[in-house]
């Protein structure tokens, strides 16, 4: 028996990266999935490969009302109910405070916390008539220490934990149970400078992308006490959790989930 079994969950971004993981990690565990993007294509590939018993693909641009309502409707239609939602659709633009534009600022609001927020307020009404659910959204590591260049991006996952401890609030007598993931570095096309830029040259001289991977993965050796950058399979591990029963009494609470990261600046030890 899966952890799972009988439940449906919606989860966003699930086209690729922690989303994609963490839907193929819920139907193992036998639940019905209901996968979430505006990347159709690689979504519907995903959902096919899962079969039509366990996923099924809805276009959801988060921030837009109309689609969160289709997307639930779209749940219920095809298998019956909604138990759960994961809040993982997320963008990242890097910047100085001083160079962040308005727009750039509110496209990433737009996402994660408006986002966020919408999703939450659709799935309400169905998890709480369903007798109870669960919901987990997904923050950051950055929402909790400081770091360059990610003004927007800290700001949006900070907004995310606030919303989640006042959700787990009103929720909870309704049988809804809220918790946040704050992930550090994910090894996901997000953290990729060619798809998080979209003028990026796709011709780009290869040696030179080499040569930033180089780079990447010394700094995460110096940086994370574990020395490596996490991979998605070990965030939708922490999203099975804090969906199945094993949390049944866990809610308003964020998880770390970044090697060490935030424990402070690894020194060798003899």
């Amino acid at each position: 028996m899966g952890k799972l079994d009988g439940r449906v969950v919606l989860i966003t971004g699930a086209a690729r990266g922690q989303g994609e993981q963490e839907a193929r990690l819920f139907a193992e565990e036998g639940a019905k999935v209901v996968l979430a993007d505006i990347l159709d294509e690689q979504g519907s590939a995903v959902a096919k490969e899962l079969g039509p018993d366990a996923a099924a693909y809805v276009h959801l641009d988060v921030g837009e009302e109309a689609d969160w309502a289709a997307a639930v409707a779209a749940a219920a239609e095809t298998f019956g109910s909604l138990d759960g939602l994961v809040n993982n659709a997320g963008i990242l633009r890097c910047n100085q405070l001083t160079d962040t534009s308005r727009q750039e600022f509110a496209e990433v609001c737009r996402v994660n916390q408006l986002g966020a927020f919408l999703g939450m307020r659709a799935v309400t009404p169905g998890l709480a008539a369903a007798g109870g659910g669960t919901i987990v959204n997904t923050s950051s590591y950055a929402a909790l220490a400081g770091m360059p260049f990610l003004t927007s991006y800290a700001a949006s996952k900070a907004a995310v934990l606030a919303m989640t401890r006042v959700a787990a609030l009103e929720l909870a007598g309704r049988g809804i149970r809220v918790n946040a993931m704050c992930p550090g570095a994910v090894d996901t096309p997000m953290t990729d400078p060619a798809v998080l830029d979209p003028s990026a040259d796709p011709s780009a001289d290869p040696g030179r992308a080499a040569e930033a991977a180089a780079a990447a993965a010394a700094f995460y050796r110096k940086a994370v006490p574990l020395g490596r950058i996490g991979r998605p399979e070990e965030v939708a591990r922490l999203a099975l959790f804090l969906t199945a029963d094993d949390s049944s009494y866990v809610t308003g609470q964020h998880f770390v989930v970044d090697g060490g990261w935030l424990a402070g600046v690894p020194l060798p030890v003899s």
